[in-house]
């Protein structure tokens, strides 16, 4: 073998031989310096642990020392409060203790009081008895000296109270209505008289029939017509009757609405001028009246507002103003009525110093209601004051239509003169027309009213029945019991009767003396 391959084989046995002594001389080495580092480890961890529990030990006696600190401190605050509490409970038991026995000395007291009280009260009991017992010997003897009973003498008191409170009350009513006349009379009437004086308006007493005259009888049978077509046509279309009798060259229109009757025969006169009477015909003519007629109605609206001197009126309402030209209450023609009314109430307001064109309008629209009140459910001033708000007329003209009858109080001095005014103007004498039967009627329930007011002897109803005359007993009625029986009379004649304007009551008494020398 070559020297270089032993060699080699040589160093490489060597070093398999020493490799494992080597190994294990490192790892034993390793193992001593682990086995240092954890001893010194463990030393250092028992110092800690040394170390942690000495740290423990001095928290836990500070701790303890702490805790019995606060459970000292604790301790000393209860007992104190609980001290203090005791000290207020004692306080409150003494109060008690004080208040029990005030308590039990009122108790005391009251007792003693209700026993005087029970004694007093049965004292009480047997003096009420006594005195009941003289009192009902007092009234006996009473009775026996005076000859009349308990309630004959309480009716004799009364009866004497009576007459002297009503004496009083005489006087006074008297004395206040003097008062109140002495200065508001004088100016009252001449206010009055001077607005009627001043008042010329034209009066007009409307019927309930209408006359066309024609130019022949011959005429009659040409509006009669065929089997009388021609008649019925019309008066279908007119709504009014036609009465053609015996009266020469004449046609009659009866119906109770003058608006119809001046329709018809408007109608009628053009029939007659045209001469082609047949239905078609008459329809066209009615058409044409028809329409003229509300022209009319117009222009008569526009001439009372001129006539009053008003502007400003809603054209609606200048409409219903023309209507009632063709309305008639108590045969007065109840525009006329309105425009007096009007002219009435703006001379009574210059003279009170009001606004004469407001009271002016005011009378002039007072009325509006009757133009439609034949149409629509209510009274004419209930329908009058809707009509004056639809159309925006102001609240005094809405209150004195309101007022005008006493539905409402009046609320400004315009409404009492427009109340003032309608009164005058149909009170006035021949103003209005009644039948001969309502108007005795009227007559009579006026002194029938009077009749039966004990003291009276007589009654009269004089001056178409705006006065009575009441003759009393003199025996009966005494001089201060007039004003009274005057007063309760008118009230009754109010509330019982329906009169245009006022009535006046008169009570007369007299006495008479009658002797004769012999």
């Amino acid at each position: 073998m070559e020297p270089i391959v032993v060699t080699a084989i040589a160093v490489f046995v060597t070093a398999a031989v020493t490799a494992p002594t080597v190994w294990k001389i490192a790892i034993s080495n390793r193992i001593k310096n682990y086995e240092s580092k954890v001893g010194t480890a463990e030393e250092r961890a028992r110092e800690i642990i040394e170390k942690a529990n000495l740290e423990a030990e001095t928290k836990k006696r500070e701790a303890l020392l702490e805790a019995k600190e606060e459970s000292l401190k604790a301790k000393n605050e209860f007992e104190r409060e609980s001290k203090e509490r005791r000290t207020e409970l004692q306080k409150y038991e003494k109060r008690v203790l004080t208040k029990e026995e005030a308590t039990d000395r009122k108790s005391e007291a009251l007792e003693k009081r209700e026993i005087k009280l029970n004694e007093r009260e049965a004292e009480l009991e047997k003096g009420k008895k006594d005195v009941e017992e003289l009192h009902s010997k007092q009234l006996a003897e009473l009775e026996r000296i005076s000859g009349m009973t308990s309630d004959q003498a309480k009716d004799y008191i009364l009866k004497t109270v009576e007459d002297d409170v009503k004496h009083e009350m005489a006087v006074m009513v008297k004395d206040l209505e003097n008062r109140a006349k002495e200065d508001a009379d004088k100016k009252a009437k001449e206010i009055v008289i001077s607005a009627i004086q001043r008042c010329a308006a034209d009066h007009i007493a409307e019927a309930t029939i209408s006359v066309v005259q024609l130019p022949n009888d011959e005429m009659k049978g040409r509006i009669i017509g065929r089997e009388g077509r021609n008649i019925r046509t019309l008066e279908t279309l007119t709504g009014v009757d036609l009465i053609i009798d015996d009266t020469p060259e004449a046609v009659v229109f009866s119906g109770v609405d003058p608006g119809r009757r001046e329709g018809a025969r408007i109608a009628l006169e053009k029939l007659i001028v045209d001469g082609r009477i047949h239905p078609a015909r008459i329809e066209e003519m009615v058409e044409k009246a028809q329409k003229e007629v509300e022209v009319q109605i117009r222009e008569e609206g526009e001439a009372a507002a001129l006539e009053c001197g008003i502007h400003g009126i809603h054209p609606e309402l200048i409409k219903l103003l023309g209507r009632m030209k063709f309305r008639t209450s108590y045969g007065q023609n109840v525009l006329r009525h309105s425009v007096e009314v009007a002219q009435l109430s703006g001379i009574l307001a210059a003279e009170c110093g009001c606004d004469v064109k407001l009271a002016k309008r005011a009378g002039l629209l007072h009325d509006i209601g009757k133009s439609v009140d034949r149409e629509q459910e209510g009274s004419h001033v209930q329908i009058g004051v809707e009509l004056c708000k639809k159309y925006k007329e102001s609240p005094t003209v809405i209150n004195a239509v309101e007022s005008h009858h006493g539905d409402v109080e009046p609320s400004t001095l315009i409404s009492c003169l427009v109340q003032a005014a309608d009164a005058i103007s149909a009170a006035r004498p021949g103003a209005r027309r009644e039948t001969l039967e309502t108007y005795t009627n009227r007559l009579k329930e006026l002194e029938d009213i009077a009749n039966e007011f004990e003291g009276v002897d007589k009654s009269f109803a004089i001056q178409a029945g705006r006065e009575v005359r009441v003759v009393v007993f003199p025996d009966q009625v005494a001089d201060s019991e007039m004003v009274l029986l005057a007063r309760n009379l008118s009230k009754k004649i109010e509330a019982s009767l329906e009169y245009p304007g006022q009535i006046k009551v008169s009570i007369i008494r007299e006495s008479r003396a009658v002797d004769y020398a012999k």
